[in-house]
């Protein structure tokens, strides 16, 4: 049977081995001890060989006993060798009691060891986790063969009296010696330094440069079994390279968590079973709010919410088929769907409010960025940030709370597979007879498949976009007056002083609306009559706009091309094409010169060359020094004012005509602050404007208020009609002639929910033969038209008006 190579003693007694103070009684140690071992020595065997067999116990005693002088408590490790047929014969442990020793040859010394069971050398060499100190000693242990010098052989063989001492120790002592204790992964590894040079030593002659090795005893040489091939581990030096610290694992921060929530389940058991029926509920709860929400303010309300969602039905059908894993991967995933689905029901709900439709999971992307620009000009910077964070973080944490809440719901169908079974076929017999027999709550179907109506809707808008991309093409090459030669374009306005002008979110809303109207209607009245005054006559009528609520620049070129642009990628369409556009008509006569004045603009236009414009002046080119007004950069005054001194004061050159198109920008929304008249005389280069300004109200307390923001908008209308027409009264010529009209109608929240998309338009000129050649149109007199006036779809207006006037059609077809 292999040996261990030590005992588990007292620290008192391996003391009393190196020749320390023994305690008070102990007989002294015999002077003939050190004759005694020599003669018990083997005369096959040369005293070098044994000395170096028997000096590693006592070397290791003494050693490992240094680090428990401080912890007295700490009983010796025991360190099992690794065991070959080589290393079979290693030496037995000192004792400190001679006298109880008796003769015994080296054979009584292999059989005092018998007793030890393999049960019990398995139950010692248990991996035991060790501190520093241990392993320090053990590396120590480990190099004793090798340090030895002659003198050390002499003094450290043993005894067979010490073999004998420790024959009485029994399997259960050793088994009670072995206890796991800790050990740190440095432990480990001096004992595979240890095992690797005793093996080193064992196998013979020239294993450390010497002829010198440890002699198998008889009896165990010819032991059966192959020693296993270990690389010789390099020296260690104890003093030069001490034990590294005791490596600590990682915590991370779930792992935590998820340990105190154990320990606080473990103590709080009610609590833990509430809070747990908590979660869960509001889990359901969520989910189904996802799945019967609307994609409309106006459609919120409780009766919304308290439908069956047939989705649920069949989810929680599919999630009871399913093995385990599945099963967590398809709610996760039908979390995040889900997700995306309320995200753009969100979505909807403001484009439906701000711009009046839905929104275009393939286009709208990029008004997203316009949006954020809208609110840094009228919030701040700091804000818009602050918004913008907090809006990503809700929509991550919408995507992350719904799929948790789905892994968690399908968990519990899972655990309560009995319950939940019967409940899936009790919620689908109920779904399927709210839904036959079309049973309402308040006006609300009772059976919901909100969702999978809404995901067949966002499919059909995707593949309609995609549809509609190529079909616009093809209708954009057609062209009525494609073909006409210039000198047949609007004959009849030629040497007119042409003005286009659009006036931002001016709206029917505006004229009709209780709120708005009667402020509106007023100025309206009082500036016809002021115009009519100084000479100028005007028609109005109605037109629908291809938008609403915003997106200004689809307005504006549906009015000048002839063609419905209601989304981006039809006005990219046009603005690619050749098609040609109302002011172009103007430019290819020849007779015209054309110039574009946009306080709006802050960036490239590339759409200059559409529009057939010489020339634009953006909003750095007009020389203002006053303050912003939200999203404006210049009050309208101020920009006609410019107008008046950079362009119109100028006759063209060459005894060309002039036509210009302007868009102003004081009623955009959000309608604080708003500029007031001042004299014309006194704009200078706009610091008059700073007091204004300061005095103005605070854009976000208008847009938190709806009934003030109508209020606010009105009076913004007030003010860009007035400042248009005081300039033509005080500017025009008998030569001019203005048309202007509204782009879009203000946004839901303002117009109304249900209100059309109609803007007014007016025609304005001295001249009666202008106004003579629309008669037939049948406008109302005046700049307000009548509610029952004729309306016309915006994409109308251009052939309208391009017959009107003379011009002869030569189309060209695709």
């Amino acid at each position: 049977m292999p040996q261990h190579t030590s005992t588990r003693q007292p620290s008192r007694t391996a003391a009393g081995a190196r020749g320390e103070e023994a305690e008070p009684g102990a007989p002294a140690p015999a002077p003939a001890e050190g004759a005694e071992a020599t003669a018990a020595v083997p005369e096959q065997r040369e005293p070098d060989q044994a000395a170096r067999e028997t000096a590693q116990p006592t070397a290791v005693v003494a050693e490992s006993e240094e680090p428990e002088a401080t912890r007295p408590e700490a009983a010796e490790a025991e360190v099992p060798e690794a065991e070959t047929p080589t290393t079979r014969a290693t030496t037995q442990p000192t004792s400190a009691e001679p006298e109880s020793a008796e003769p015994e040859s080296e054979a009584a010394q292999a059989k005092s060891a018998e007793p030890e069971s393999e049960a019990a050398q398995a139950e010692s060499a248990e991996s035991e986790p060790r501190e520093p100190q241990a392993a320090e000693a053990e590396v120590t242990k480990a190099e004793v063969p090798e340090a030895e010098t002659p003198a050390a052989r002499a003094t450290t063989q043993p005894t067979a009296a010490q073999a004998k001492s420790a024959e009485p120790e029994s399997e259960a002592a050793q088994a009670e010696s072995a206890e796991p204790e800790p050990r740190e992964p440095q432990a480990a590894e001096a004992e595979v330094t240890k095992a690797e040079v005793t093996e080193a030593e064992a196998a013979g002659p020239g294993a450390h440069g010497s002829g010198v090795g440890p002699v198998p005893e008889p009896g165990l040489a010819s032991e059966p079994g192959p020693a296993p091939a270990v690389a010789p581990a390099p020296e260690v030096d104890p003093a030069a390279a001490p034990a590294e610290p005791a490596r600590r694992s990682v915590r991370w921060p779930w792992k935590v968590w998820s340990a105190w929530a154990g320990r606080w389940r473990e103590r709080h058991p009610a609590g833990a079973r509430a809070l747990s029926v908590t979660v869960t509920v509001l889990a359901a709860v969520l989910v189904v709010a996802a799945l019967v929400m609307p994609n409309s303010v106006v459609h919120l309300g409780p009766a919304k919410f308290l439908r069956i969602p047939g989705e649920a039905v069949v989810g929680a059908a599919v999630m009871l088929a399913l093995p385990r894993r599945p099963r967590v991967v398809l709610a996760a995933v039908s979390g995040v769907a889900l997700g995306a689905m309320t995200l753009l029901n969100a979505l909807d709900m403001g484009f439906n409010q701000y711009l009046g439709r839905s929104f275009n999971l393939v286009l709208d992307w990029s008004l997203l960025t316009d949006a954020e620009s809208y609110l840094e000009d009228s919030l701040g910077r700091t804000t818009t940030l602050a918004a913008v964070a907090g809006v990503i973080a809700l929509v991550l944490l919408l995507f992350v709370v719904l799929a948790l809440s789905t892994v968690r719901l399908s968990n519990v169908l899972a655990r309560h597979t009995g319950t939940a079974t019967r409940g899936t076929l009790i919620a689908g017999v109920v779904w399927i007879t709210c839904s036959s027999l079309g049973l309402q709550v308040s006006g609300v179907p009772l059976a919901s498949e909100r969702t999978a109506t809404a995901l067949k809707v966002q499919a059909r808008r995707v593949s309609d976009t995609l549809r509609d991309e190529a079909e616009f093409r093809k209708v954009a090459r057609v062209d009525a007056f494609g073909n006409t030669p210039g000198s047949q374009l609007v004959p009849d306005l030629r040497g007119k002083d042409m003005i286009f002008t659009f006036i931002e979110s001016y709206g029917r809303s505006a004229i009709e609306d209780p709120i708005m109207a009667p402020g509106v209607d007023r100025t309206l009245d009082v500036r016809t009559k002021a115009l009519a005054a100084a000479g100028f006559h005007a028609k109005s009528g109605w037109l629908t706009s291809a938008t609403y609520g915003g997106s200004s620049w689809l307005g504006h070129s549906t009015t000048m091309s002839g063609l419905w642009i209601s989304n981006q990628q039809r006005y990219r369409t046009v603005m690619a094409s050749d098609h040609m556009s109302l002011t172009e008509a103007f430019e290819r006569t020849g007779a015209f010169d054309t110039v574009g004045v946009m306080p709006g603009v802050q960036k490239g236009w590339p759409e200059q060359k559409w529009y057939g414009l010489g020339k634009v002046y953006n909003a750095f080119q007009l020389g203002y020094k006053g303050p912003k007004f939200s999203w404006s950069t210049m009050p309208d005054q101020y920009a006609l004012q410019q107008y008046q001194e950079r362009v119109h004061s100028k006759r063209p050159a060459g005894g060309k005509s002039r036509m210009s198109l302007l868009i102003l920008t004081s009623s955009h929304q959000p309608w604080a602050p708003i500029p007031k008249m001042v004299g014309w005389d006194r704009l200078g280069d706009g610091s008059v404007f700073k007091g204004i300004e300061a005095a103005g109200n605070d854009p976000a307390d208008v847009i938190a208020d709806t009934t003030k923001s109508r209020e606010e908008y009105g009076k913004s209308v007030q003010y860009s009609v007035t400042a248009l027409t005081e300039w033509l009264e005080r500017y025009g010529t008998e030569d001019t002639v203005l048309v202007f009209l509204g782009d879009h109608q203000p946004i839901a929240r303002v117009s109304g929910n249900h209100a059309s998309r109609d803007v007014p338009v007016s025609i304005v000129a001295k001249d009666p033969r202008v106004l003579d050649k629309v008669a037939d149109w049948h406008w109302t007199d005046g700049l307000r038209p009548a509610h029952d006036a004729p309306v016309w779809k915006m994409s109308s207006f251009r052939d309208r008006f391009l017959t009107a006037y003379g011009s002869t059609p030569h189309p060209r077809k695709g």
